[in-house]
């Protein structure tokens, strides 16, 4: 499968960690996700959305989470785990340059309780593909939804 999209998946360092999501104004609860570019890999266009649409900019992708069909208009997410320097913020805002310059609103959430009904369906169904990949690879041991 050649993944299309690129996902930056940030997990918090408490235990047991929290997963980062933001709040899009228009349309929900989401992950940092975008488009791959031509001759880009997809590690490298996680680590670059991460930039563009949260602001963090010191990362590094440490594990590789696979490919997932999306089944929503023919898309191949690649997710990638990326750990940040430094202590984050509970939350915060960061305004995008690309997507017509909406701001964004951060958060960690508790994987064990996902806020599951202010996300598009295709978000629930990649929370669920990486709550099953995380407690596959020992990056999380909890029950999930």
């Amino acid at each position: 499968m050649q993944p299309d999209k690129a996902c930056s998946v940030v997990l918090s360092a408490t235990w047991p960690p929290r997963i980062l999501l933001f709040r899009h104004p228009q349309a929900g609860v989401q992950l940092v996700k975008g488009t791959i570019e031509k001759g880009e890999t997809p590690g490298r266009a996680a680590l670059r959305e991460l930039a563009e649409e949260s602001g963090i900019r010191a990362a590094e992708v440490v594990d590789d989470l696979g490919c997932w069909d999306s089944g929503h208009h023919g898309q191949s997410w690649s997710f990638h785990l990326c750990k940040t320097d430094g202590p984050m913020p509970e939350q915060w805002s960061h305004q995008t340059l690309d997507d017509h310059g909406h701001v964004f609103e951060f958060f960690w959430a508790s994987l064990d309780h996902l806020p599951y009904d202010d996300c598009h369906p295709v978000f629930r169904r990649a929370l669920d593909f990486l709550c099953a990949v995380l407690e596959a690879r020992g990056h999380w041991a909890g029950k999930h939804r």
